[in-house]
């Protein structure tokens, strides 16, 4: 039997996990009826991954597909998750174990940004010369992850070309958001629309709906809209499918199992120490990494 282990990256806030779950409760009626689908958390919630696969093998599954609900691949995607599959993988010999890919550089999720713009009230077929967009990321220590962000930004402004369209992190790395502003007012922006490239609620969200009223106070003449994050957008259902269909076809492009940078890696990081209660540093302090 084949299974379907979707593993999401926690918050602590239980919204954004109940968010996930209700993701999964939305898209499990448009999978296969015969799929065993189990949910799991890398931190800050239960079950976590260890205890997800379990669960997968326990109701009888032979062959799992291992779904990260995470939009870039980062350190998560490229370390701790194989970590957890390399030890299912010995302790379940019998069973095979997919790993698929992250959301990525995906066609529809560019598609998702343009439609949260013009959730905002934006005509994309008509911009406002005075008008700027700050695609904003979480942020990290991996600069594949940063970078893709940029060439999301790029994609979408093929698709939408704001005059200005800058690219900014709420922490860990530059430029920050801060600082995205600042240099759009000072370009001429009159409207500045943050779109958030963060798939569920948290508490960055939630930080960053109280930044746009500092800025509304310190930038008083400028206008400042807040996008919508990508949530359950029917788009990101068609992603999550098209990744489900690649891992059980056997169509999966990754080199995790041969990453030389994983197990080097491997060497100093004890994945037994990586369980929900355990803070990576990844945002200024009072920061997380939700999903």
């Amino acid at each position: 039997m084949k299974a379907v282990l979707f593993v999401g990256h926690g918050s602590r806030d239980p919204e954004g996990n109940e968010q996930i779950r209700q993701f999964i409760q939305q898209i499990l009626p448009k999978l296969p009826a015969e799929l065993i689908v189990e949910s799991c958390f890398l931190e800050f919630e239960q079950p976590d991954i260890a205890k997800g696969l379990d669960a997968c093998v326990a109701r009888g599954a032979t062959s799992v597909a291992v779904i990260p609900l995470m939009l870039l691949p980062a350190g998560h995607s490229k370390i701790h998750i194989p970590a957890a599959i390399d030890e299912a993988k010995k302790k379940y010999p019998s069973a095979d174990f997919i790993y698929g890919k992250p959301i990525g550089i995906h066609h529809e999720a560019v598609e998702i940004c343009k439609q949260r713009l013009q959730d905002t009230g934006e005509d994309t077929a008509h911009i406002s010369e005075d008008t700027a967009v700050i695609i904003l990321g979480r942020g990290g220590s991996d600069p594949d992850a940063n970078s893709d962000l940029y060439k999301i930004t790029r994609l979408l402004w093929e698709k939408a070309p704001y005059p200005i369209m800058e690219t900014a992190f709420v922490g860990v790395t530059v430029p920050s958001l801060e600082e995205a502003v600042e240099k759009t007012v000072k370009l001429g922006a009159k409207k500045v629309i943050i779109l958030p490239y963060f798939l569920f609620t948290g508490i960055l969200i939630k930080r960053i709906e109280g930044m746009i009223e500092q800025f509304r106070f310190a930038y008083s003449d400028v206008d400042f809209a807040l996008a919508e994050y990508f949530g359950f957008h029917p788009k990101l259902e068609l992603v999550i499918k098209d990744r489900i269909e690649e891992a059980l076809s056997g169509a999966v492009y990754m080199n995790c199992d041969t990453c030389q940078y994983r197990f080097e890696a491997m060497e100093h990081i004890s994945h037994h120490h990586h369980d929900h209660d355990h803070d990576h540093h990844h945002e200024p302090k009072g920061a997380e990494t939700a999903q």
